[in-house]
Formats: structure tokens, C-alpha cells, sequence
């Protein structure tokens, strides 16, 4: 149950392939389909996060990496059932995708490149 919204997905050191779309790799069973949930863009510059939305209930959502700024980031997302759930590497001007079940709680979403959490890119959201 805890790790049915679990996704194990691409490394850090990926970021090769297509332009934007889905984040590829495996994801454990009970995963919700890619792209299946409500879409929260998170615009992703130097060093900041803004998410396109406050207001979280349970549910499923699709997080949308969208790198507005000049490097390379990406977007992870970590809380209640959901560990290291995250995009591909998303180079400037792509974006990249995680679709993840969310229950009551606090999650942490932030950028997991070296640095970049620290550094501001770290928002916590509450759904409930």
C-alpha cells in the first residue's frame, strides 16, 4: 500500500533522450498511469519553484516540470506512499512529467540536481 504510488524513474545523470513528454523508467504496481491526474504545472527557474496551484485534495495529479530558466533541472516529489517519485533531467526550455496518487499529508517538491534544493527550489504542499 505505502509504495503503490511509489515511481522509480530515470537517474539524475539521464536527461538524454527526446524533448519533453513523459519521464520514462519502471514504476511499481498500483502506479497510476502517466498522465492520468490533475495537471499541476511547476515553472522551474534559478532557484525558484511556482506551482500553478495551492489547493491540494487526495487524489492523482501529474506534475509538470517546465524549466523556464538557463540549466539543467528536474522535479521529485516525497511524502505519505510517494519516495523519490521524480522527472528525467529536463534541459532548458523542455519539459517532463511525474504522475503520482497523493494522500493526506505534507509532501516535499523540489529540485533533486546537487545544490538546487538548497539553494530555493523546494516547496512544501499540503493535501487534505
Amino acid at each position: 500500500m505505502a509504495f503503490s504510488a511509489a515511481l522509480v524513474l530515470a537517474g539524475c545523470s539521464g536527461g538524454s533522450g527526446g524533448g519533453g513528454g513523459q519521464a520514462s523508467g519502471s514504476a511499481t504496481s498500483g502506479t497510476p498511469k502517466a498522465g492520468s491526474g490533475t495537471r499541476v504545472t511547476v515553472t522551474e527557474t534559478e532557484y525558484t519553484l511556482k506551482l500553478s496551484r495551492s489547493s491540494f485534495t487526495p487524489g492523482t495529479y501529474t506534475f509538470v516540470s517546465d524549466n523556464h530558466g538557463r540549466i539543467t533541472h528536474a522535479l521529485s516529489i516525497d511524502g505519505p506512499g510517494v519516495e523519490d517519485a521524480r522527472t528525467k533531467d529536463v534541459q532548458s526550455g523542455q519539459e517532463a512529467t511525474v504522475t503520482v496518487t497523493l494522500k493526506k499529508g505534507t509532501y516535499d517538491v523540489y529540485c533533486p540536481i546537487d545544490g538546487h534544493k538548497q539553494l530555493g527550489m523546494d516547496q512544501h504542499i499540503t493535501v487534505g
